[in-house]
């Protein structure tokens, strides 16, 4: 049983608990937070017994074997450094840090601890992008991808009222791209691997983060068009084109309905019979690697999808 405290009392830590149940070799250890009204509110939603507000002292329990970092993007990285110097393994959300260099610096770091570091990007893990690839030689040569990802945060109008909203705060690593556009970068990586090239554009909302982008990224014989947005809505699908035959999906961080549509018109589809709460699959994985699996693959996944996101912040005008 790897018992797991969390870190950070924000929405997503509640799907995280709740996905938790779903798999068994996890347990719940107890929750941190700088605030004790704050910790001991969500240990009472989520049915545990032990909360702390000094993370020293939560790190240096026996009772904790994993962390589970959900605090803002911009503490990812301080926090993940200290669970490792104290023999903790480490769940990462997304985005697991904000750069490459800081993800290769915990890499190095849980190497010589014998810790297994591990991003939680759901979407990887998801079986609707697992059925999604299996379509991928059916299209033929891939010329074309669109990929995109637009919900309106509930919080943008807190920063419209000049508020500050740690989604939309620069001093911790808020912004659009590392939000929401991650899903997209990482999926053209785990799809297509790293692009030779980028150029891109954002929207700027005033707290001084990226409230909207677009990416527009170069392969050999191949482009692929990322959008995303916290500051306006879309349901449009995702798009894959190929020579033969065009994939769209409905979805990417949960991909549920699968058409493919042949030079001919004729179009076959595949629907993903699964709840949208799907923490459990990379919940599970997690389990698996600290059980004694290789997390490489999906640690360099997360790697040259943070290096695209480097050269993304490079390029952006």
């Amino acid at each position: 049983m790897i018992r797991i405290a969390t870190i950070g009392t924000s929405r997503i830590t509640y799907q995280f608990v709740d996905a938790m149940d779903q798999v068994p070799q996890v347990a719940l250890a107890g929750v941190y937070s700088r605030s004790p009204e704050t910790a001991q509110k969500a240990a009472t939603a989520f049915g545990a017994d032990v909360t702390w507000t000094d993370l020293d002292t939560m790190l240096g329990s026996d009772d904790v074997d994993a962390v589970y970092v959900a605090s803002p993007n911009g503490a990812h990285y301080e926090q993940a450094l200290r669970a490792i110097d104290a023999g903790k393994h480490v769940f990462l959300e997304k985005p697991a840090v904000p750069t490459a260099a800081e993800f290769s610096a915990l890499l190095d770091t849980a190497a010589e601890h014998g810790v297994v570091i591990f991003e939680g990007m759901r979407n990887a893990y998801d079986p609707g992008t697992s059925a999604l690839r299996s379509l991928l030689p059916d299209l033929g040569q891939i010329r074309r991808a669109s990929l995109a990802y637009s919900q309106r945060s509930s919080r943008y109008d807190l920063v419209l009222a000049g508020q500050s909203v740690n989604i939309f705060d620069p001093k911790l690593a808020g912004g659009a791209l590392y939000d929401i556009g991650v899903y997209c970068v990482s999926m053209m990586v785990d799809l297509f691997g790293a692009p030779q090239s980028v150029s891109a554009a954002k929207l700027t909302v005033g707290s001084g983060v990226d409230g909207a982008g677009a990416v527009l990224a170069r392969y050999p014989g191949m482009v692929v068009d990322l959008s995303y947005s916290k500051i306006t809505a879309s349901d449009r699908p995702c798009e894959i084109q190929g020579e033969l035959a065009t994939l769209t999906f409905d979805r990417i961080a949960a991909p549920r309905e699968l058409v493919v549509t042949y030079l001919d018109g004729k179009s076959e589809s595949q629907k993903i019979d699964l709840s949208p709460a799907n923490m459990a699959f990379e919940i599970k994985l997690f389990a698996e690697l600290v059980a004694g699996g290789d997390p490489t693959p999906d640690q360099q996944r997360t790697l040259h999808t943070l290096e695209t996101i480097d050269a993304i912040h490079a390029a952006m005008i």
